[in-house]
């Protein structure tokens, strides 16, 4: 029908690589075709003289697509924190890096002091007793 038919040229770029939509519309061709996008239910309406024109897609392969897409944004921001890494060990200075032959001697722990501890909020007396050096008695 001739009257639901109408021509509008519209600049826009292809990509070779699968997305959740098949076109991307800015909103000066939404304008152009007073086209309204619901991306909830991933339709397009448009108004015609007479009624109004759905344009749906197929949710399981948009569904697909915005999984794959996902996974590929998270593969990418790894390498980019990975070689954010790389670029941070090259700022740290070489000394730091040296493993130790020997190495240092760490702090006592034979401490005689204890503390005790309550167990519970209800009954005050319900104690423990905690400590390096403890009788197990």
């Amino acid at each position: 029908m001739a009257s639901n038919f109408h021509v509008e040229h519209i600049n826009f770029y292809i990509t070779d690589f699968n997305t959740a939509y098949h076109a991307i519309l800015g909103r000066t061709a939404l304008a152009k075709f007073m086209a309204i996008p619901h991306y909830v239910y991933l339709v397009l309406k448009m108004p015609l003289p007479a009624g109004v024109l759905a344009l749906r897609a197929n949710l399981s392969i948009t569904y697909a697509y915005k999984k794959e897409s996902l996974s590929l944004a998270k593969a990418i921001d790894l390498s980019i924190q990975m070689a954010s890494m790389v670029n941070n060990t090259k700022m740290v200075p070489a000394d730091d890096l040296e493993i130790p032959a020997l190495e240092p001697p760490r702090a006592s722990t034979k401490s005689k002091e204890t503390k005790e501890v309550s167990l519970g909020l209800d009954d005050p007396t319900k104690t423990v007793r905690i400590g390096a050096h403890l009788d197990p008695k």
